[in-house]
């Protein structure tokens, strides 16, 4: 036998080999949808339940050794010294203007990271981290009016209220840029 002669196949292997290719080439009938989700770390605040993408979160700390600070806008709650980082902390219900029922141990500080800014948000009570599909937020809830609604991301269906912390990160008005003259 030649080596360069190959023995061809037959009509019935031609029409399998056909047919494989066929099958091959076409579109799966279910072709798997991407979904993306995202990780969320729940939290209350004035009795409603908040989150925050996990990305963002460095670590969660009870609320302790507060020092406040005078001359800051009434949002910003004070500073910390945590493992030798001195880090502020903003409650957020009064960045919201929502109710404020005093401080309590159950207050957590949660330390978020982003935009080359850290600071600590004051949580009335740490939930849990949960993932949740990205296409279940809808849009704000008409309750949402005001400050509240143009920092959110979205809503579940459970009315759990995903903030949006890149927009927080970069709005102005968190930074507090004062001098104190001689």
């Amino acid at each position: 036998m030649n080596p360069d002669s190959h023995p061809s196949p037959g009509p019935d292997a031609t029409q399998i080999l056909h047919d494989r290719a066929q099958m091959l080439a076409r579109p799966p009938e279910h072709a798997p949808v991407a979904h993306t989700s995202l990780e969320l770390l729940e939290f209350r605040l004035a009795q409603e339940c908040y989150a925050l993408e996990t990305r963002y979160v460095r670590e969660v700390y009870p609320l302790k050794d507060l020092t406040p600070l005078p001359c800051t806008p009434p949002f910003v709650l004070g500073i910390v010294n945590v493992r030798g980082r001195i880090t502020p902390v903003i409650d957020i219900k009064k960045f919201f203007d929502l109710p404020d029922q005093g401080l309590t141990d159950l207050h957590r500080i949660i330390f978020v990271r982003g935009n080359d800014l850290e600071f600590g948000l004051l949580a009335d009570v740490i939930v849990g981290v949960r993932t949740i599909p990205l296409e279940s937020l809808q849009p704000s809830l008409p309750t949402l009016t005001g400050i509240r609604a143009d920092y959110l991301k979205g809503v579940t269906a459970e009315r759990l209220v995903v903030l949006d912390l890149d927009r927080i990160l970069t709005d102005p008005k968190i930074m507090v840029q004062e001098e104190v003259e001689d």
